[in-house]
């Protein structure tokens, strides 16, 4: 493999052919990873061992614990992040085989529809995963947790529950909404600026 293909595959391939996408590649890449690995493990790294129940036994804490979060938030903003990059992962990979550069998404319309849709699957799968998360973690985390523990035994019944560092996570979960819609304005913005872009082209032809 030559010097000069690895320069362009990494020029033209692995970088969006717009400013709004080499804006949103570096906010995306950087701030919310770092956002989520950083602080995410430090808000929510021992929630599980510091969430207590009533009585404060570790079946029940385990139990409650388990009906509280069906999936812990790290796991799930992990596996949005992965989800959100399979489009654009999958594109780099096609300009890769195809040998695309930047000039030719912008210039070929095969090129620009295909990137428009890794952009608009981006969104779906932002808005999905927006959605997914409203449904199990809210836009509040409260003090305290009453759990139905009367499955594990009778006599339990409705269990209150002491969640650790609610405010924390509050502030935590407005953040991680903030991110998702700041990505969802950039996707936008990013369609707009490469249509934009192909409409100049086309006008210069």
């Amino acid at each position: 493999m030559s010097l000069n293909y690895i320069k362009n595959f990494y020029e033209g391939c692995l970088r969006p052919p717009t400013v709004i996408g080499q804006f949103h590649t570096l906010f995306f890449g950087s701030v919310r990873m770092f956002f989520l690995g950083v602080l995410g493990f430090a808000v929510y790294g021992n929630e599980a061992l510091h969430f207590s129940c009533e009585p404060d036994k570790r079946k029940v804490n385990l139990f409650c614990y388990n009906q509280f979060r069906p999936i812990t938030p790290q796991v799930f903003w992990a596996l949005q992040l992965v989800t959100v990059l399979v489009p654009g992962a999958m594109f780099h990979l096609y300009a890769a085989c195809r040998n695309i550069d930047q000039e030719d998404i912008l210039q070929k319309p095969t090129y620009t529809v295909f990137y428009i849709l890794s952009v608009l699957l981006r969104i779906v799968l932002e808005v999905v995963a927006f959605w997914l998360q409203s449904h199990l973690f809210g836009f509040q985390v409260n003090p305290l947790y009453r759990c139905d523990a009367g499955a594990l035994d009778k006599k339990f019944n409705i269990t209150r529950c002491m969640v650790p560092e609610h405010f924390e996570k509050t502030i935590f979960l407005i953040a991680m909404y903030t991110f998702t819609v700041i990505t969802l304005v950039l996707c936008v913005a990013e369609i707009f600026e490469i249509l934009r872009r192909r409409l100049g082209f086309l006008n210069n032809q």
